[in-house]
């Protein structure tokens, strides 16, 4: 079982106070042969909740716990030189777009071109509400947000006009070094997602697998702005343990496959990282 040398592999972990701290991960994923490293965002976690955990379980202390991952991601940009590092996903919501694109940037020409920016809009409503967003309008402002952003990457001056986002002509350096701003990568399953993507991203990164159909959506909503889905970052979050499930999500189409791990101390995390590695090792044969 063997498929192309090109297929990539990474893992995802949220870095807390407690866990493996973000420059031996990083320098264990890289000298292990993996491909990629995400860490995900929350600022904090509103302690009267009343929106309910996706997950169908209590919130697990983590989500309250995380390091900031521009701040985790530049430690491990610093200590690593080959792997893929991105944010599985940042809040956009949550955070001012001028002062997002030069983070973005500046992650992106420290990294030298390594970064990936994973994005998404946020389930937690009084999370986002303590930072004055709005959850029903959520979407519409992820999308201003990332076009201003691109607006910032790109141009000299850059001025954006919309309902959300609204400033002059601004000069804001550095400027990253992918051309056009590091690929966006939406992580959403919602019947909105395709059209989303279609417009204003460059992967998707949808957990644990496809669903029904969402492929042909996915190549509908492309072909309608002109793109290909062969032109696509098809990410998948939560990658099965076994290699016949990865084989399987492999030939659906996902070319980046990013491993769960816990976050724990490094006795734990490490022999998982062997493993995967191992398991890329097999699928690529």
């Amino acid at each position: 079982m063997a498929f192309s040398e090109a297929q990539k592999f990474g893992v995802t972990m949220f870095p807390t106070d407690y866990s493996i701290q973000p420059v031996e991960l990083a320098q264990a994923v890289e000298e292990r042969g993996l491909d990629s490293l995400f860490f995900p965002e929350h600022t904090h976690i509103p302690v009267s909740r009343a929106t309910p955990f996706p997950g169908g379980t209590h919130l697990p202390k983590m989500y309250w716990h995380t390091h900031d991952p521009f701040v985790a991601l530049g430690a491990a940009a610093a200590v690593t030189s080959r792997i893929a590092l991105g944010t599985g996903i940042c809040l956009i919501i949550e955070r001012d777009p001028i002062t997002l694109a030069k983070e973005v940037a500046s992650l992106d020409m420290i990294s030298n071109g390594r970064f990936i920016l994973g994005i998404g809009a946020g389930w937690n409503r009084e999370e986002m509400e303590n930072h004055g967003a709005s959850y029903k309008q959520r979407w519409a402002q992820v999308r201003e947000k990332v076009l201003a952003m691109k607006a910032i990457w790109t141009e000299d001056e850059a001025e954006f006009h919309g309902e959300h986002v609204n400033f002059d002509p601004i000069w804001s350096y550095p400027k990253p070094i992918q051309e056009g701003g590091p690929p966006i990568w939406i992580g959403a399953n919602s019947p909105w997602v395709f059209d989303r993507i279609a417009e204003y991203a460059d992967g998707w990164m949808p957990i644990g697998g496809l669903g029904t159909g969402n492929m042909d959506k996915l190549a509908t909503a492309l072909g309608e702005k002109g793109r290909d889905v062969r032109d696509l970052d098809l990410a998948l979050f939560g990658a099965p343990g076994k290699t016949d499930q990865l084989a399987g999500r492999i030939e659906q189409g996902f070319d980046h496959l990013i491993f769960n791990l816990p976050s724990a101390d490094r006795d734990e995390v490490l022999p998982l990282l062997d493993r995967y590695a191992g398991l890329a090792k097999e699928i690529r044969g």
